[in-house]
């Protein structure tokens, strides 16, 4: 995992997304989820190229459930993205790169 990825749990989901401010993309993950283990290396890439500008975080829904309930997570991979606690956009399955980085951008944009 790219040190620009930073990785969640229940106790700190709070203070790294929902009390901060900008974009915060987060995604939602299992050990056994084959398309979550095709999206690592694109979330990473993700992480690289909006350094500075979008924070990208990891959560395992296997270890965090009440976080996973709470957004409502039914599937994995999820990816959603945050601006300012809020959350604006939900990507579900295995998305391309592009996709990601055009969410991300329309937040940035706005």
């Amino acid at each position: 995992m790219s040190s620009n990825v930073l990785p969640l749990t229940n106790a700190t989901f709070a203070e790294h997304v929902l009390q901060s401010s900008g974009p915060v993309l987060v995604d939602f993950w299992a050990e056994w989820c084959a398309p979550c283990k095709q999206l690592l290396p694109i979330v990473d890439d993700i992480a690289e190229e909006y350094a500075g500008e979008a924070r990208i975080c990891k959560i395992n829904a296997d270890e965090n459930k009440e976080t996973m309930q709470q957004f409502q997570v039914r599937g994995l991979p999820t990816m959603i993205l945050f601006v300012d606690g809020k959350e604006k956009a939900r990507l579900v399955g295995l998305v391309s790169k592009t996709r990601i980085a055009q969410v991300i951008d329309d937040c940035l944009e706005a």
